[in-house]
């Protein structure tokens, strides 16, 4: 891994110097953006580029192994869901750190809408497979293979990302594919699992009662409200809800132990997952789900 890093930091710098990538010292390359086009352009077709990417992808598997249920098409529906997930978040880091929480949270609410619609039963998200062993709809095994495959894009997505950052095309991605990441966590771990837990679970409510009965414009408002939690927790844990997606932007960075990143993005999330799906059982929440429903067929 250290090699080929090494191999890869040598052939950016030939190209710096010959000219070919974005910043340089020589006398070939003076330009800060390439073609002088804004950094917020090259940051959105970096997005769309992903989202293309994975678009093709899913229509490639579904080709070969159509409309099925097969394991092996849920992992790869999976494996794909969750590197276009935090290959598309990577880059939403870029735009939080140069235009701010309110851009951040922008491009975060169109991209949740595209996912909620393309995805179909794909989640890119640990803690619903978990959500699904609970209900009796999904076997440990099956579990298992889908959880690992999650990690794994999570894990390997920064290779897909660096090769863009390196191409150093605008000033915002300068020295970004190689830099030491820092941890978001700004509170300590028990708080930070807390922050985690609680709005995971509030999210999970949300996102199923709005499911459940059928809300009209029920895609945008749990888009929308999932976007105001992340924003909420932005500045105290980073605001993931996510345990793969959290591994695949802050595992290892500096400012967190490896206990702390677990116990505050997977055990936090985790058991907050759990505890909505329990919640969602309770008496009251079913009554409020059927009384919805009732009216909705009344105005049908």
């Amino acid at each position: 891994m250290a090699k080929k890093a090494t191999f890869m930091k040598k052939t950016v710098r030939v190209l710096k110097k010959l000219g070919i990538l974005g910043y340089s010292v020589s006398r070939f390359s003076k330009k800060k953006n390439v073609f002088g086009v804004h950094p917020l352009v090259v940051s959105t077709a970096y997005i769309i580029l992903t989202l293309l990417l994975a678009s093709w992808s899913r229509k490639l598997v579904k080709s070969i192994f159509g409309d099925g249920d097969s394991l092996l098409r849920q992992i790869l529906l999976e494996f794909i869901a969750t590197l276009e997930l935090c290959a598309a978040c990577f880059e939403l880091i870029i735009i939080a750190d140069n235009w701010g929480v309110g851009a951040y949270a922008f491009f975060l609410f169109l991209l949740t809408l595209w996912w909620s619609s393309h995805w179909e039963d794909a989640t890119a998200c640990p803690y619903s497979t978990m959500e699904e062993i609970l209900e009796g709809a999904k076997s440990l095994k099956t579990a298992f293979f889908i959880v690992a495959s999650q990690v794994l894009a999570a894990l390997v997505t920064f290779r897909y990302v660096q090769i863009l950052w390196a191409l150093e095309l605008v000033e915002t991605h300068r020295g970004k594919a190689f830099e030491e990441c820092t941890a978001d966590l700004q509170v300590d771990m028990i708080a930070g699992a807390i922050i985690e837990g609680v709005a995971t679970c509030i999210c999970r409510l949300t996102s199923r009662i709005l499911s459940e009965t059928d809300t009209k414009f029920g895609s945008i408002l749990d888009a929308f409200f999932a976007t105001m939690m992340v924003v909420a927790a932005f500045n105290f844990s980073g605001g993931y809800f996510n345990p793969a997606l959290a591994t695949s932007l802050k595992l290892g960075c500096e400012g967190n132990t490896f206990v702390e990143h677990m116990v505050v993005y997977w055990l936090g999330a985790t058991v907050g997952s759990i505890i909505s799906v329990f919640i969602f059982r309770l008496r009251p929440i079913q009554n409020y789900i059927k009384k919805a429903r009732t009216i909705k067929e009344k105005e049908e």
